[in-house]
């Protein structure tokens, strides 16, 4: 009996690492959706569990919404290209180039 515990001691904390990683490897929308999912399941629990907090938690982060893949300003590629005379931009002449032998 004491192995069968074990094992399964063993089997749910790699479980529980399998879906760590999905979580925090996989795409921004898995997370909502995954957190919107075990909010709704701790939901549905019996009252006497006393899991109502944790799914309200839960539930609040899967609503907000994801930031972009730096953690900045979330308007990744959103802004308008830089206009052909702009002071920051170095422009050399293809003529100038040449071919390395």
């Amino acid at each position: 009996m004491r192995s069968f515990l074990d094992g399964l001691a063993v089997g749910l904390v790699l479980l529980a690492s399998v879906g760590y990683a999905i979580y925090s490897l996989g795409p921004r929308t898995l997370r909502g959706r995954l957190l919107a999912g075990s909010s709704s399941l701790l939901g549905s629990l019996p009252a006497a569990v006393g899991l109502r907090g944790i799914a309200q938690r839960l539930g609040r982060a899967a609503t907000v919404k994801a930031k972009g893949s730096c953690g900045g300003c979330d308007n990744c590629g959103s802004e308008p290209a830089a206009t052909q005379g702009s002071a920051n931009e170095v422009r050399i002449p293809i003529s100038t180039i040449v071919k390395r032998p």
